[in-house]
């Protein structure tokens, strides 16, 4: 096996790059409202490829807006249940349509499909350009769909620094707390893309941010497959995944 890779624990999916929302604490920078996204059926053989060679714990879906294409989402979590991977998760801002019956079949999908966990990214700045009425719709429907949801909001500086958008990010988690849903730690935001251009006054010029989500590259335990199906410098659309694992170096 690769030693490169073989605490491998984990798989994600960046769904798509499109995204209902137009974030200014966005590490991606803009996102058009449509685009290119991960081919489901590719992304099942994949996943069952790596089941059958990894001890995989866990498994999310994010993006963009993963929801845009839900209908991917689920054939993903579908093959992780089948895997008997313990935690699907996905990352979702909770705005992908306005139409109710669409909003609550969908949240009914992602359950069949095995998602057990759901954390929705509420906070000030998702709620500059993604309206709340919606998105409490969808939180309703997860929950009556029986799939365990937190809100995930995004903090500056820290959770407890005075700023204004977290005080609005506060006044916001308050009413989903009114709707009995749970909220998590959150995530602080580290300063590139959207971030860094609307948000620099807020962190410290002489200080090295640590990015959060950066593998260590000579011991992969996380892979996240891009939109066109690139991953760890292959692409699943081209070569067999199991391939690009076996020869991967950093």
């Amino acid at each position: 096996m690769n030693p490169y890779i073989q605490n491998l624990n984990r798989i994600e999916f960046l769904i798509t790059y499109a995204c209902t929302g137009h974030c200014k604490h966005c590490s991606e920078g803009g996102h058009a409202m449509r685009g290119e996204h991960i081919d489901g059926s590719a992304a099942v053989l994949a996943v069952e490829k790596i089941c059958g060679a990894f001890a995989i714990d866990s498994l999310m879906t994010f993006g963009g807006e993963p929801l845009l294409y839900y209908e991917e989402v689920c054939k993903i979590h579908a093959a992780a249940q089948k895997m008997k991977i313990p935690k699907r998760q996905i990352i979702t801002n909770g705005f992908f349509s306005r139409d109710k019956e669409q909003i609550k079949a969908a949240a009914v999908k992602l359950a069949q499909s095995g998602v057990n966990q759901i954390l929705l990214s509420v906070d000030a700045f998702h709620q500059e350009t993604i309206p709340l009425e919606p998105v409490k719709t969808f939180a309703e429907a997860v929950k009556g769909a029986g799939i365990p949801l937190k809100v995930h909001p995004a903090w500056l500086v820290d959770k407890n620094d005075p700023n204004p958008y977290n005080r609005r990010t506060g006044e916001i988690l308050e009413e989903f707390e009114q709707m009995e849903i749970a909220v998590s730690d959150g995530n602080v935001i580290f300063p590139s893309g959207n971030a860094l251009k609307y948000l620099g006054e807020y962190f410290e010029a002489d200080r090295k941010y640590t990015n959060p989500y950066t593998e260590n590259p000579e011991d992969i335990r996380s892979i996240c497959f891009e939109p066109n199906g690139d991953i760890l410098g292959g692409n699943i659309y081209q070569r067999d995944i199991l391939d690009v694992l076996e020869n991967y170096a950093p």
